[in-house]
């Protein structure tokens, strides 16, 4: 065989040999890479929640960490109980925690009272407060809660600037004419009622649907203009937001994928939040009772969340009206609980695309999971 044709079939060869080599060492230097990356420690979250037990109502804040939402998404997702949206400001201040589950008032008052960048990053219910009062009291009107005293969950709750906001609008003076009392939530504050310690209760929706699963026969008073404003608001500091951008949409796209999961299987909502907080699993009665409890509490909080998804626009879950905002503004303005106002776009986390990226999920595959209860 001629040499040059010796050399034609041998630079194949070595081509081949070179090209074999460099394929083995880019498969080594990925899987290094995939490995590291899985190894790559959390990063940890902290949220801020105000309420003594983590119930089944906070789905889009529970079922990411029992789903496995914010994990995926590179988290360490706690949630820390506080004394109400006060509380959970301040420890946001602090740098304590990360973001809280906070009143619009609280939202309302940091920014326009005290010059705190707080901003509200997800709309997750209306207004649904009430004071609840025994069927057989004799009042019937907020004007006869004139000298009686009044339990709330904590004097630092967002609904304490509602409650005084309601009773001074219909004559009576929340600071004289009234003594109003923290008794925390659930059994005690329903046993201060029973014992006579209150007249009444003022609290959120699902509470006192509690109140009413334990056998409390209750008149609910409320202003109905409440329920076409905004309440509860997921949030976070600006200097959050300026520091990690893309910690703040993960943490908000794991609560978006979890409404939508609640919102599409309740009952296997439920079953997952026995299951992954056990220590949050009512007691007292059997487990049909119990289970039927947790499921009308759940169902409660569901209807103020899809509510707000209405007022806020009714496509994108999270989206926060200015409008809706402002208009809480205006009331609490008028109601003497802040003394000036500021653009409520300020408060809120608007940016082009951020609500478009937290509903950038596979929606059918979030439905499909739900209704095969995956995850319990």
């Amino acid at each position: 065989m001629p040499p040059h044709l010796k050399l034609t079939f041998a630079r194949p060869a070595r081509f081949a040999a070179r090209a074999a080599a460099a394929l083995a060492a880019l498969v080594l230097l990925l899987s290094a890479t995939v490995a590291q990356a899985q190894n790559k420690p959390l990063k940890p979250v902290t949220i801020a929640l105000g309420t003594q037990v983590v119930n089944v109502t906070y789905p889009w804040l529970t079922l990411p960490i029992a789903l496995g939402y914010w994990k995926d998404e590179g988290y360490d997702v706690k949630i820390v109980t506080t004394g109400g949206s006060l509380q959970g400001i301040q420890q946001m201040v602090a740098g304590g925690v990360d973001f809280a589950q906070i009143n619009s008032t609280g939202l309302i008052q940091a920014n326009t009272e005290n010059n705190v960048a707080v901003r509200g990053l997800m709309g997750t219910g209306v207004i649904d407060w009430g004071v609840g009062v025994p069927q057989d009291s004799p009042v019937k009107t907020v004007a006869d809660l004139k000298g009686k005293k009044i339990g709330i969950f904590s004097l630092g709750t967002g609904g304490m600037p509602l409650l005084k906001g309601y009773l001074r609008a219909n004559g009576v003076n929340p600071d004289t004419d009234v003594q109003i009392i923290a008794t925390g939530a659930g059994a005690p504050a329903l046993e201060a009622m029973r014992a006579g310690r209150v007249q009444a209760l003022m609290f959120w929706g699902s509470a006192l649907t509690g109140f009413q699963n334990a056998g409390a026969n209750m008149r609910i008073l409320f202003d109905p203009t409440w329920r076409s404003l905004p309440d509860f608001t997921f949030a976070t500091m600006q200097k959050t937001i300026d520091a990690d951008p893309a910690m703040v949409e993960a943490i908000a796209r794991g609560a978006a994928k979890a409404t939508l999961f609640a919102q599409t299987d309740p009952e296997c909502a439920r079953q997952i939040h026995w299951k992954h907080f056990p220590g949050a699993k009512p007691t007292g009665a059997d487990e049909a009772t119990l289970a039927k409890w947790d499921l009308a509490l759940l169902q409660t909080q569901l209807q103020t969340m899809a509510d707000a998804q209405t007022m806020n626009g009714g496509k994108l879950i999270g989206s926060m009206s200015p409008a809706a905002y402002g208009r809480m503004q205006d009331a609490m303005l008028k109601d003497g609980l802040i003394k000036r106002t500021l653009p409520p776009e300020s408060m809120l986390y608007l940016k082009p695309g951020f609500v478009e990226a937290i509903n950038r999920f596979d929606r059918n595959a979030v439905i499909e999971a739900a209704k095969a209860c995956k995850g319990l």
